[in-house]
């Protein structure tokens, strides 16, 4: 899976989550988040999952689909 960036930030805006508390929530760097959410670095599947269980959407709600 390959994270969406757009996708990721308008979960966490929609959740009114920082980026602070995303990373207490989840464990992931702060530093690694804003680098996914500009669309400057990806994320393992076992974070993405850790996102999509915080912001309350499926893993297919937050990445991209890499088969045609």
């Amino acid at each position: 899976m390959r994270p969406h960036a757009y996708a990721i930030r308008a979960a966490r805006k929609a959740c009114n989550l920082s980026l602070d508390r995303v990373h207490e929530l989840t464990g992931i760097d702060k530093g690694q988040l804003s680098r996914v959410e500009n669309g400057k670095a990806g994320l393992s599947d076992t974070n993405i999952n850790k996102l999509a269980e915080v912001y309350g959407v499926t893993p297919d709600d937050i990445t991209h689909d890499d088969h045609p």
